[in-house]
């Protein structure tokens, strides 16, 4: 609250929508009501008109519909899609909280404005009676791929209820667009996590992110061997028609020109023109787009010249069934090129990876090998300084983004972009106060923001010498130590401790194992004193320490417990044989979090060798040349 400010109670405040036959507003009421709960334990009521009684109002709804409550002279809400204001006015000296979209979609928005402003905490809700705020997104598209196939690290797994939670969750920081991915694509057929067939699943989350009037975008690779054969292309769209008729929302089909897919650019052309006329049969005004990912792919020889024969069909035949080229991950090109490239009728959508952290598009920089083994490419990756950076690099060439993403490790990257894409001034310190007030509480909301800032931090730099792991670490322990049994229970506090207990383990463990080693090494210059056997047996033993006497047990027992409580609460998966990963290097990082930090096991196969020999003096010499490596 401001000093100036006077805090409005609205614990007994009645939810109004002024147009209850109008499903957003109904979804939008619904949202603020449930959220409210969720954070205070209060239950407001929704009613279909303003009551007369002294209890404060909230009233949803577009500007026009508001218009007995028009907005302060301080604020215009701007005629722009998705604009919203929020203020407050009154009715008879009643507080009315006016949150007002200039279109349907705004006034989602406009609610989702409000949950942030609010001051919630148990049986606590309030608002300054001098909020007064208006806001127009900077880009049109500002959404993420949430796939539910079993490549995910926790996706695989999620019921229609936990997604309408993430729409919900991802609407309030300016989502508007989600991308799903067929039944078939580059995964596995199936998951044991499936709660449902994965077409019943897209059929649903279509419909659902129709109900909060998201744009659904689709991601359809092009996988068939041969697209010059007919019969290949005859059976490609009848497998996409399939899709495309079931659905009840699509906006725009996403065709990437590889990752996966190894079609040369005309043919896939041809193939995207013959599916747009599939696509409008049943959704008639939606687009597709192509990405030229994969052409002229370093050591795929056959694919060199391909992104210079995309970029002069589309300068020579400007089709004009194609509606936008993406920019994503293995592009051979800058952005600034495609788009010079590009002819200008093409709208340019970026498709950033932010779910890796190595072998991706934007790798951790210099990141120690210490994590990089361990913690691996889908681990819970919090970068709020790197990633604005690069939404900063991006922004001049496009209409907007929906980001690359394989789970939840990626969440407040994907609130970070969100917000940037709205409104790109928002600093990352602001964004992620607002992201932890919002979901972990008023109470530690800041000290947890402090925490997301440092735990990018954690990886600059040297693990053995970065002395803000440590800090790091012992923030999240003062946070866990205080945090009520609900607030241990949510999955983005867990995600937290998670990644700052993982962290400290493994520079302590880094630091306990280097020494270990050069322990190992002293022992094994003594070797002509005390025989190269018996010093080879000592250096064994020292080495062995790393997991007979390990280093801060403490820390690596409660990583597991962690673990466990991100499976049950938001089934994550971090383990192949605990949670059935689909593969160690799909976020299963706690298959590696014992992996040696030293050179162990390359000194152990040495060890083997050596003592295979027959003589001592040969036994000696292998030492000493083991010395100097």
């Amino acid at each position: 609250m401001h000093s100036w400010a006077t805090p409005i109670d609205l614990s007994r405040a009645k939810i109004v929508m002024a147009d209850p036959r109008q499903n957003t507003s109904v979804k939008a009421a619904g949202l603020l009501k449930d959220e409210i709960e969720r954070r205070t334990r209060i239950v407001l009521e929704i009613v279909q008109k303003i009551p007369d009684g002294e209890e404060p109002i909230i009233l949803i709804g577009t500007v026009s519909e508001l218009e007995s409550h028009p907005p302060p002279a301080i604020i215009a809400v701007s005629a722009k899609p998705e604009a919203y204001g929020v203020w407050v006015s009154s009715k008879n000296k009643v507080p009315v909280i006016c949150t007002a979209g200039h279109d349907r979609r705004g006034t989602v928005f406009a609610v989702g404005r409000l949950l942030r402003l609010l001051e919630m905490g148990r049986d606590k809700l309030a608002l300054d009676d001098s909020t007064a705020f208006a806001s127009a997104p900077k880009y049109p598209l500002r959404g993420h791929q949430l796939g539910f196939r079993p490549k995910t690290n926790a996706y695989d797994a999620w019921t229609l209820a936990m997604w309408e939670q993430y729409y919900r969750d991802m609407m309030v920081f300016g989502m508007n667009a989600i991308e799903l991915i067929p039944p078939r694509s580059d995964d596995a057929s199936d998951s044991p996590h499936f709660p449902r067939p994965p077409m019943e699943m897209m059929i649903g989350m279509s419909k659902l992110a129709d109900e909060y009037d998201l744009d659904v975008w689709l991601w359809y690779p092009s996988m068939d061997k041969d697209y010059s054969d007919p019969k290949t292309v005859e059976f490609a769209l009848q497998e996409r028609e399939e899709v495309f008729k079931k659905l009840p929302r699509i906006d725009s089909v996403f065709v990437p020109g590889g990752d996966p897919g190894d079609v040369r650019p005309d043919i896939l052309l041809q193939l995207m023109e013959k599916t747009k006329v599939v696509l409008n049969r049943y959704h008639p005004n939606a687009k597709i787009w192509v990405s030229p990912q994969g052409f002229d792919r370093p050591n795929v020889s056959h694919r060199r010249g391909w992104l210079k024969m995309f970029l002069e069909l589309l300068k020579e035949k400007e089709p004009a069934w194609l509606d936008g080229v993406v920019f994503g991950p293995q592009v051979e090109t800058t952005p600034a090129k495609l788009r010079q490239e590009v002819p200008a009728r093409y709208p340019i959508r970026q498709y950033p990876d932010i779910t890796h952290s190595k072998s991706c598009q934007y790798p951790v920089p210099n990141w120690d090998r210490a994590f990089s083994e361990t913690e691996g490419r889908e681990c819970i990756n919090p970068r709020p300084v790197f990633y604005a950076k690069i939404f900063k690099d991006l922004e001049p060439y496009s209409v907007g983004f929906l980001t690359y993403s394989e789970g939840c490790n990626d969440d407040f990257n994907k609130v970070l972009w969100s917000c940037l894409g709205w409104d790109p001034n928002m600093n990352v310190e602001d964004i992620s106060r607002e992201y932890s007030r919002y979901f972990i509480g008023a109470k530690q909301g800041d000290e947890f923001a402090r925490g997301l800032l440092q735990l990018e931090q954690d990886w600059v730099g040297k693990a053995s010498t970065n002395t803000t792991i440590d800090q790091t670490l012992l923030l999240f322990q003062t946070l866990e130590k205080q945090a009520t049994p609900q607030e241990k229970l949510n999955w983005r506090f867990q995600e937290g401790l998670y990644r700052a207990y993982y962290d400290g383990y493994i520079r302590a463990r880094l630091i306990y194992e280097t020494r270990l080693e050069q322990e190992a090494i002293e022992v094994l210059k003594t070797a002509a004193q005390i025989g190269s056997l018996a010093a080879i047996g000592q250096a064994q033993k020292i080495l062995d320490k790393a997991t007979t006497e390990r280093e801060a047990a403490n820390l690596r027992a409660r990583v597991f417990e962690l673990a466990e409580a991100l499976f049950q609460s938001i089934r994550m998966q971090l383990s192949v044989p605990k949670y059935q990963a689909i593969h160690v290097s799909r976020g299963a990082n706690l298959d590696d979090i014992d992996k040696p930090l030293n050179h162990s096991l390359n000194l152990k196969n040495r060890f083997d060798e050596i003592r295979a020999l027959t003589a001592e003096p040969e036994r000696l010499a292998g030492i000493e040349e083991l010395i100097k490596q």
